[in-house]
């Protein structure tokens, strides 16, 4: 199986300045929820059905939030570590700093080398942005033969996320 990308010319956000270059967007095939998941680890010979495993997949996600919200760092073998770190506004002095300042908390991911790896393993696969697909799916259902891509990029500014 290989992972599809499409491709699409924007500006980097981060460098409004320069020329538009292109990136790759991933095209996802979907979201699997948890039973999907389960159903899915159920089928690789695991002793446990996919009841058993949604069940602690679930208890996982609900372990989580609350150990995490204890002040864990939570080490998942070799799929990784899962954190909070915050977001804050700035403050003049240590005394003006309550937790006020605190903005968010974000749920952070960081690979263990084991899962890092994937990138090595991974197969790629060059695909149509969704909206080249659209169009040459519209212009399937209304019989036409042509499809002018560029059109579609222009009025719409670039593909964003690639969804």
């Amino acid at each position: 199986m290989a992972i599809d990308y499409s491709i699409a010319k924007m500006r980097n956000p981060m460098r409004p300045e320069d020329a538009e270059k292109w990136y790759a967007f991933l095209q996802y095939r979907g979201t699997l929820d948890i039973k999907e998941i389960a159903s899915h680890i159920a089928s690789h010979g695991c002793v446990y059905d996919k009841a058993d495993i949604a069940a602690i997949i679930t208890k996982l996600v609900d372990c989580s939030k609350e150990l995490m919200l204890e002040g864990y760092r939570l080490q998942l073998g070799d799929f990784g570590k899962l954190y909070l770190t915050c977001s804050s506004n700035a403050a003049e002095t240590s005394e003006d700093f309550t937790s006020t300042n605190i903005r968010s908390l974000n749920v952070k991911f960081q690979a263990s080398d084991e899962f890092e790896d994937i990138l090595r393993k991974a197969v790629f696969n060059n695909v149509a942005s969704r909206k080249g697909q659209e169009a040459v799916r519209a212009a399937e259902k209304a019989g036409e033969t042509v499809v002018n891509l560029a059109e579609e990029e222009d009025e719409e500014g670039g593909e964003g996320d690639g969804d």
